[in-house]
């Protein structure tokens, strides 16, 4: 199950009260923030859940956290509260990234929709993590001149190129191969190029 944590980030006192209460009610866990900073400086990899986050805040706005957060690597699902007249900065927010924006005020069953769909999105978020993670545990067993091989692989060579380009028999790279692979728990290519993929190995090779 994932985390159910909200993160309300508002200048507003009375609309962090109200909205923690509807939430807490539905069995939300509730943390609230009146700025961005303080925000920012409570939030780190580590922290999951969603973020409902006001588009207008002192010292800092709404896209200037979503700015921050996404520079740091912090992949929270973020849902933006705008107040009337701030429907420009709130479709910019979604087109960064932002799930949904909610124009204030909005309805409770609108809001319980958006936050069902961030937690989803924050599962899927940590699901990835975890495998990324798990397949970067994986590579790490591996040799130096196994690596080599499953660079090849991750290119699409066949053996006999990958042993031209590393200066070696085409049967040693069977066997480095036959090595990879078994470390790996890979039962065919395709299990070994999912891995190697997971792990963020080839990303932005040519092809």
């Amino acid at each position: 199950m994932y985390d159910r944590t909200i993160h309300i980030v508002d200048d507003d006192e009375a609309i962090r009260r109200s909205i923690g209460f509807m939430l807490r009610k539905a069995g939300h866990i509730v943390e609230t923030y009146s700025s961005g900073i303080e925000f920012l400086k409570a939030t780190t990899r580590e922290t999951q859940g969603c973020v409902l986050l006001d588009v207008r805040l002192p010292e800092i706005d709404g896209l200037e956290v979503q700015r921050r957060l996404a520079q740091q690597g912090i992949m929270l699902p973020i849902i933006i509260l705008t107040g009337h007249g701030d429907v420009m900065l709130a479709v910019r927010a979604v087109k960064a990234g932002a799930i949904e924006f909610l124009e204030k005020p909005f309805e409770r069953s609108a809001l319980l929709k958006a936050i069902d769909e961030a937690l989803d999105q924050a599962g899927r978020n940590d699901r990835h993590h975890l495998a990324s993670a798990e397949a970067i545990v994986r590579l790490a067993a591996l040799t130096e001149r196994e690596r080599n091989v499953l660079d090849g692989m991750v290119l699409g060579r066949p053996n006999k190129l990958i042993a031209f380009d590393l200066g070696i028999a085409t049967r040693t790279v069977e066997v480095h191969r036959a090595n990879l692979m078994e470390k790996l728990s890979a039962r065919s290519l395709s299990d070994v190029l999912r891995i190697a993929f997971t792990a963020g190995l080839g990303v932005g090779d040519p092809a």
